[in-house]
């Protein structure tokens, strides 16, 4: 196929009217010998600036100013004589721009009203303007490629013309109804996620949170950096699966013909940097697990993990309030974000501490302790409507029991402190507190965000914990790690005291928005229809 041959994978009967009347426009430019889709276009300035250098234009008031812009038509309007669109730029910002037979000539603008669709890609030159209703707008205008222009392929002195399109859709833009809580809408929830580029270019604050994201992410990075962090990159395939307690994809490698595991977490190989000697160092990476995707799981997500040498959970948890109250501020302005219902939640401040066991025994009004035996945890498991797998341990069902009467209700950023033993395989033994570790978990508005330890580096404590897993993996459970030999041997070289976190970045923009987790992420995962 050449580049001006349209696809036809679709029979003609099959394609829907405007696709057919799309393709024609194309198919005509290009018989006439002009461009659908141009290399390069004089562009001068974007809508943004135009804006703020021209914003103090009367009602009416004009300029012999020229400047050339581009953006996608998102409103148009045709008359006889005049015609008016409206040109939004990948930033979001819009302005209106005026074609009038007078200035760009009847043939310019009868092509004009028969080539441009909505949707359509549109260079515009001409002059800035307030119209006769005070809307700052270009008037297009033919010209020449003024001094300085740096588009290569385009010369000073080279005509302009006074419009051209820049890309020519071949499929409208979806049309807006009102929802049943009138809201405008354009694309139902579904399509919003399927379709991902149609989302962004019809609702802002699609666009928003691409925005958002990106400068939440910049500000994690320059948190870590500034404490004097190292960001390293660790192995998304991976032999053995480790350092979280999940199923993983799994995949065969045909060179070495072996299987390999997607990672579900990056803990083992910051641990073995921290050994290395690098002594802070974290990582921002994508992670895979092979379980449900609800409104805060997706199987794909973004993880942050960091180690600190000589640190514990106390000062990962520090840097945690830190590094969230620093985004809020980088990404907002502010550490009181106002959420996507319209209220406000306050990250700022110290935050509350309480004890799991501690804030379970008080909820249920009972005795709760590290040491209560397996089969009253059942028990009250059972009473508050849980279902209690055969192959869990006492710890798991200790953690389901506080998450369903505690967990879940706990709005204000929490850390919820010392975790059962045995289902922490990777953490220290608590110094004071028999039966439990050194771990917390940050709750906000009742979802878990992020976790910390005060990690185990006794490498004969830890191959005891990987043999209880291995054995718990005998007895049924899926999510139990493996022994990591390679690990196990990395500890035994030694690795310093140390305090490592980790935490969902696809949950922070949640804790942040008040979205669910596939509208924080750009592209999610979503079954095939």
């Amino acid at each position: 196929m050449t580049e001006n041959q349209a696809p036809a994978a679709t029979p003609e009967s099959d394609v829907p009217e405007q696709v057919r009347v799309r393709a024609d426009k194309r198919a005509r430019l290009l018989e006439s010998g002009q461009e659908a889709y141009p290399v390069v276009l004089p562009i001068t300035t974007t809508i943004a600036q135009v804006r703020q250098q021209y914003a103090h234009l009367e009602t009416g008031e004009e300029t012999e100013d020229l400047v050339g812009i581009a953006g996608r038509v998102v409103l148009s309007r045709n008359t006889g004589k005049l015609c008016f669109a409206t040109l939004m730029d990948g930033a979001g910002e819009r302005i209106q721009v005026m074609l009038s037979a007078a200035e760009v000539g009847a043939e310019s603008l009868a092509e004009y009203k028969t080539d441009v669709d909505l949707g359509d890609h549109l260079f515009v030159h001409g002059r800035v303007i307030s119209s006769r209703r005070g809307e700052l707008s270009i008037m297009a205008r033919p010209g020449v490629a003024p001094a300085g222009l740096f588009t290569p392929g385009i010369a000073e002195g080279d005509p302009v013309p006074a419009w051209q399109i820049a890309a020519k859709t071949l499929r409208p833009l979806p049309k807006s109804y009102t929802a049943e809580d009138g809201t405008e809408m354009s694309l139902s929830e579904d399509m919003r996620v399927r379709r991902r580029y149609l989302d962004m270019i019809v609702r802002p604050a699609a666009r928003d949170m691409v925005r958002m994201r990106a400068k939440v992410v910049k500000s994690l990075r320059e948190y870590f950096d500034e404490a004097g962090f190292i960001e390293i990159e660790t192995p998304m395939l991976q032999t053995l699966h480790g350092g979280a307690a999940a199923r993983p994809f799994s995949t065969h490698m045909n060179a070495y013909d072996t299987e390999l595991f997607l990672r579900i977490a990056p803990e083992l190989f910051l641990k073995r940097a921290v050994v290395g000697g690098v002594d802070k160092v974290f990582e921002i990476n994508r992670n895979f697990r092979n379980e449900g995707a609800d409104s805060s799981h997706s199987p794909e997500f973004t993880m942050l993990e960091a180690y600190e040498a000589y640190g514990s959970y106390d000062t990962m948890a520090r840097r945690t309030r830190e590094f969230v109250q620093k985004a809020a501020r980088d990404a907002f302005g502010t550490e009181v974000v106002t959420l996507a219902d319209g209220s406000s939640y306050d990250l700022s401040g110290t935050w509350r501490e309480i004890s799991m066991f501690e804030a379970t025994a008080e909820a249920l009004g009972r005795e709760f302790t590290a040491a209560t035996p397996l089969e009253e945890l059942v028990r009250i498991a059972e009473e508050l409507g849980e279902d209690v797998a055969d192959h869990w341990g006492p710890g798991k069902v200790a953690e389901v029991i506080f998450e369903a009467a505690v967990g879940d209700k706990l709005w204000e950023p929490t850390f919820v402190r010392d975790y059962p033993e045995d289902s922490s395989p990777l953490t220290r033994g608590h110094r004071s507190k028999p039966g439990v570790v050194e771990k917390w978990d940050l709750y906000v508005r009742g979802f878990e965000l992020a976790t910390a330890y005060s990690e185990l580096v006794d490498p004969v404590i830890q191959r005891q914990r990987f043999e209880a897993q291995a054995l718990a993996a005998a007895n049924g459970d899926p999510e139990a790690m493996v022994l990591d030999e390679d690990f196990l041997m990395a500890m035994e070289y030694g690795m310093p005291p140390a305090g490592g976190m980790g935490m969902g970045l696809d949950r922070l923009l949640m804790a942040l928005t008040g979205l669910g987790i596939r509208e924080t992420i750009t592209f999610p995962l979503v079954k095939s229809l």
